[in-house]
């Protein structure tokens, strides 16, 4: 009876034993993969095709291996790299690779560290590609670096399942030695184009007081021309003007002068010669026709002397 109780209680152990044993085998045969992660099963050391996930992936305990994959964007860093331009000017610089993996399947079976492939074609890509550039260039064409590291460790990684989407130059340090030469080159250059800039305003402010006499002398020039002719034109209808009164004035005249009888004219000049009488010259004018202007008074005297005469 004894030994009944005691195989009994052998047996209970080796069944919960046995129990865990599966509960654990079983708890290992189930795998749960994130929304960004991807499985590749190798099913004794094959890779079965294609990927699995996410949620819930069944395993075959001691048979099948999981290998997971994260599908979000990572990046790594390219330590600083002393690498010499065109010119033969040392400069330092460090990069940023930004990458994701595209393929799975490719990530896991075509590369065994994709972060150390990548950094070694990067590093020899960076020297190749600084070493075509003069260091003016280097500083001012980071986008131009950045665009070819790409595009080179793209080509590169494209077999590997891995897309390479950003390449950034995080910092470019040249030496001391080239950093003060730069600053003193960015001096000058500054001083030649301020000089540049004031001789142009000078030249600007020339151009434009020449500009400003010109058109006043062009104005001035055409006020006085403008002037003359309306002085010319004004005196032009003073004349008109005159020459008019004075043919209106002799139309007056001729029109007068021919009903006038020679008795009235004979008065006229008798008129004038009592003024010239009165006036203290001593010297007299006659005028030619004087005697032929008197004949008349005379003959008339002469008419009255008879008459008077008969009288007596």
């Amino acid at each position: 009876m004894q030994l009944f109780n005691l195989l009994s209680g052998t047996w209970l152990w080796v069944i919960a034993f046995l129990l865990i044993i599966v509960v654990v085998i079983l708890l290992s045969s189930i795998r749960v993969l994130a929304e960004y992660e991807r499985g590749v099963i190798f099913r004794l050391g094959r890779a079965l095709p294609g990927v699995k996930g996410p949620g819930i992936i069944f395993l075959i305990p001691i048979i099948d291996r999981l290998v997971k994959v994260d599908l979000r964007e990572h990046f790594f860093e390219i330590p600083r790299q002393r690498c010499i331009t065109k010119d033969n000017a040392p400069v330092d610089i460090d990069v940023l690779i930004y990458y994701k993996v595209v393929d799975a399947r490719d990530s896991v079976i075509k590369v065994k560290d994709f972060k150390g492939a990548s950094v070694g074609i990067a590093q020899t890509t960076l020297r190749a590609v600084v070493g075509d550039i003069v260091l003016d260039d280097v500083l001012a064409k980071r986008e131009y670096i950045n665009t070819v590291l790409r595009d080179k460790l793209d080509e590169a990684t494209e077999r590997w399942g891995v897309k390479v989407t950003t390449v950034e130059i995080r910092e470019i340090d040249p030496p001391k030695q080239v950093q003060d030469a730069m600053i003193k080159q960015m001096e000058a250059e500054r001083i030649r184009r301020a000089m540049v800039t004031e001789a142009d305003g000078k030249r600007e402010a020339a151009i434009k007081v020449a500009e400003g006499e010109k058109q006043a002398a062009i104005l001035k020039a055409e006020g006085k021309r403008r002037a003359t002719i309306l002085e010319a034109e004004g005196e032009r209808q003073a004349a008109i003007l005159k020459a008019e009164g004075y043919a209106t004035a002799l139309d007056k005249i001729y029109s007068v002068a021919r009903n006038i009888d020679y008795k009235t004219m004979t008065l006229q000049y008798l008129e004038t010669l009592k003024s010239l009488g009165a006036s203290p010259s001593t010297k007299f004018i006659f005028p030619a026709e004087f005697m032929q202007l008197i004949a008349p008074i005379r003959e008339f005297l002469s008419g009255v002397s008879s008459s008077t005469s008969s009288e007596e």
